[in-house]
């Protein structure tokens, strides 16, 4: 048995009448169009169906068989932006035999689940919610027998949504402490690294509260590389240690700027290690991969007549340098082509800021690259729907933004170098709103060039 796909599902950008009513008309359209193809090949809810199936009592996951009469009991518990259609898929096909569950979601996203409970936490900076959910979560997880199945649908965005700070250090400091790390410039791998050794829920610490129930990790990946420790961490072994975690903060010398308590156990060095293996059952698998959005464009892009050339599906590094890079790789290509790359841009933050995101960072700085020509378009678009701390998901920019930001009385380099890019975006008519779109694949970044 299938699931009824009887849901609401994320189908377009919200604001696409405004998106195309200027500027190079043809390509902007173009791109909208494949930007939503891109989001829609990342759908999460339909990958869990075509993963897991049900039929006469018998669960398939993958490769591998339950027979559901043999368990006492099936739970689901999990976290993150992608987190709710994987979960909803689970309802679609094991209904009453799911006998608890629970999922932290981004505050106001849209709830579509039954069964499985549901609590609303912050993001990027959790929250008392993101802490109530971690402590219901274990205490939920503590109940599951050697005779019960645990999914475990743990997505991106669950190191704010499911935190339980370790003793002795408060909320308000953990809180801190990610402002702090989302600001310095480090990958998210290296924020990571420091965020599972400060913490009694990631870095594989809730699958042995699972234990000894036999655990099946469902996930999306929003990392480039798709490492499972850093797209699943609580519930899989974790390949960083302490010292990658002293290492970040001597890179971005963050020592003295962290709270005294982070500062204080994370000294503890090796008496805060995370757990390196597991003595019991455990499966993952990654439902949809961090290019999948990347690859769901190429394929529009071909049917629109576009050449596709993906660059990389694993750009990192400053928004601003890497949107550069971007456009210059345009340069040496004829004809009619899309240029597609995805990965996980950054924004190194120092002082006071405007409003913005990597991806609104990484359009403006294009539109600073392509200004007065009229044969680009460029969009970069963080998948999940909201770049940042914003909700906004990106932009879709092209020759003439620079031109209609100024006419609008905004100084796009001074604007740039102020990391404020969403009220220049707004003004200019390039800012895209796709509200949650259900998945968290890496971002999107496309060039479309007509010959």
């Amino acid at each position: 048995m299938r699931g009824s796909k009887k849901t609401k599902r994320w189908r377009a950008i919200r604001n696409t009448e405004e998106l195309v009513g200027h500027g190079p008309r043809e390509l902007r359209e173009a791109a909208v169009d494949i930007i939503e193809c891109g989001i829609r090949a990342a759908d999460p809810y339909a990958a869990t169906l075509d993963l897991l199936a049900v039929d006469d009592g018998q669960l398939q996951v993958g490769e591998m068989d339950y027979d559901l009469q043999d368990w006492d009991h099936v739970y689901v518990i999990g976290a993150g932006k992608a987190t709710q259609p994987i979960a909803l898929a689970l309802e679609d096909l094991l209904g009453e035999r799911i006998s608890d569950g629970l999922v932290v979601l981004k505050r106001g996203e849209e709830q579509q689940l039954r069964r499985i409970r549901v609590i609303e936490a912050a993001h990027p900076v959790p929250d008392e919610n993101s802490h109530l959910g971690a402590q219901e979560m274990v205490k939920l997880a503590r109940q599951a027998g050697s005779k019960d199945l645990v999914f475990a649908v743990i997505t991106g965005g669950s190191s704010a949504l499911l935190v339980w700070p370790p003793d002795g250090v408060p909320l308000a400091d953990i809180q801190l402490m990610n402002e702090i790390l989302l600001r310095c410039g480090a990958s998210i791998r290296e924020i990571n690294a420091v965020r599972k050794h400060v913490s009694r829920v990631k870095g594989g610490r809730l699958a042995e509260a699972i234990f000894p129930a036999e655990l099946i990790n469902l996930t999306v990946s929003d990392v480039t590389g798709d490492p499972l420790d850093y797209i699943t961490g609580p519930t899989v072994p974790d390949t960083s240690t302490y010292e990658d975690a002293w290492r970040t903060l001597d890179r971005y010398e963050l020592w003295e700027r962290l709270p005294a308590s982070v500062r204080e156990h994370l000294r503890r060095g090796s008496k805060v290690e995370s757990p390196k293996t597991f003595s019991h059952a455990y499966h993952s698998f990654v439902v949809v991969p961090g290019d999948a959005a990347c690859r769901g464009a190429s394929r529009r892009c071909e049917e629109l007549g576009y050449v596709p050339h993906v660059v990389t599906t694993e750009m990192e590094g400053e928004s601003c340098e890497e949107a550069r890079s971007f456009v210059d790789a345009a340069e040496a290509m004829g004809g009619t082509y899309a240029l597609i790359a995805g990965g996980e841009t950054i924004v190194t933050i120092e002082g006071e800021c405007g409003e913005g995101g990597p991806n609104q960072e990484f359009a403006l700085s294009a539109a600073l690259k392509i200004a007065g020509r009229g044969d680009i378009v460029v969009a970069s678009i963080d998948t999940d729907g909201t770049d940042g701390p914003t909700e906004a998901s990106g932009g879709l920019v092209d020759g003439w933004t620079v031109e209609r930001a100024r006419e609008a009385g905004f100084d796009a380099e001074a604007c740039r170098m102020a990391h404020a890019a969403l009220e220049l975006l707004r003004a200019t008519g390039d800012l895209v709103i796709a509200g949650p779109t259900g998945t968290n694949v890496n971002d999107l970044k496309l060039l479309l060039r007509e010959a």
